[in-house]
């Protein structure tokens, strides 16, 4: 029994009292060193990471957050990470923050409110020190009971909060004249069905202020953008078969484009020639395995550094700029 006792307790897991005695420093160095506070000469640091790659130890996070306040967590909540603009977004913030010590625990809403709010509910449980949202599907008093650092991107978390957005309006502006440039008269405009009001909504005003001053009719029809492809090809068939006059496909998004044309070619429409299409977005998978398609790019790469830098500057204090704006671009292809 005493040996069996004696090897529970050296299998203990090693704390910072080990990891001093190892490093022949006392609890409060290594506890400093950990934490980086206060001054260490180099080589008292390094006394402490060699003690503690010898016996193994590794820090708690949970113990460090109740000396800090803090455990560099931050929440994400996507509706989406199998879309290409999400995944382009979500990697840039997660790298940004690893750079500078952070973590990130990522969420998929899809499009759901009451998976919202779970997640709502979870993150605060794990104890983050921020969240990144890019689904609003509930109110965003939801967020700010939270009493966390906030960042929306396309989304407005409040007047707390900081906001990322490309310049939706001038998206919708720009691919609908590019399709009136083309000679498009009967244009489509598909759009997410979320019921909230997002920045990105302002594609759809665009368009229809845009078909308006040329005095074409508008055509809006609502897709789940969260639906598996199948259902949303469906979707966009229905929508063809009735209303063959269409001449130009404003899709909403790159991943819509993909189906519209899809969807067209099975039908034996080809793009330009028969309806021209123009997506939105612009991320780096979609242009690598769909380089021809015409559409109007935003910055993602920057939309997510900007993110992850803007929530690492609430959590430390300070006050980053919070509502900003950024410019997109047509990217000229070969589908309209």
């Amino acid at each position: 029994m005493a040996r069996e006792g004696a090897r529970s307790k050296d299998s203990a897991k090693p704390g910072i009292k080990e990891v001093a005695a190892v490093a022949g420093v006392s609890p409060t160095t290594v506890s400093r060193v950990l934490n980086n506070r206060g001054y260490i000469s180099q080589e008292t640091r390094d006394k402490v990471h060699a003690a503690m790659k010898r016996i193994n130890y590794t820090p708690n996070d949970i113990a460090r957050a109740m000396l800090n306040g803090r455990l560099n967590l931050i929440g994400m909540i996507v509706p989406y990470v199998s879309s290409p603009f999400h995944a382009q977004v979500v990697q840039v913030i997660e790298h940004t923050l690893a750079e500078n010590g952070f973590k990130m625990l990522l969420c998929n809403s899809a499009n759901r409110p009451e998976l919202e709010r779970s997640y709502i509910d979870m993150l605060r449980r794990n104890m983050v020190d921020g969240v990144i949202v890019n689904s609003l599907n509930i109110g965003a008093e939801a967020y700010a009971e939270m009493g966390l650092s906030l960042v929306g991107i396309d989304c407005d978390l409040g007047e707390a909060s900081v906001q990322i957005a490309s310049d939706s309006y001038s998206i919708g502006e720009l691919a609908t004249r590019r399709l009136i440039d083309d000679g498009c008269s009967r244009i489509l405009c598909l759009r997410s069905n979320s019921r909230m009001r997002m920045p990105a909504n302002k594609r759809t005003d665009a368009y229809l202020d845009v078909v308006e001053q040329a005095g074409l009719p508008a055509l809006v029809r609502e897709v789940e953008f969260v639906k598996p492809d199948d259902e949303k090809s469906a979707v966009v068939a229905k929508i063809l078969d009735e209303n063959p006059d269409i001449d130009g496909i404003f899709a909403g998004d790159d991943t819509m484009a993909a189906i519209c044309l899809n969807v067209m070619k099975q039908r034996g429409l080809s793009a330009p020639g028969d309806i021209k299409v123009v997506g939105a977005d612009g991320a780096r998978r979609t242009m690598t395995f769909m380089p021809d398609l015409t559409t109007v790019r935003q910055d993602i790469d920057r939309i997510g550094e900007l993110a992850a830098q803007s929530i690492i500057a609430l959590v430390n204090g300070e006050k980053p700029e919070s509502n900003i704006k950024l410019p997109v671009e047509l990217i000229e292809g070969k589908t309209a």
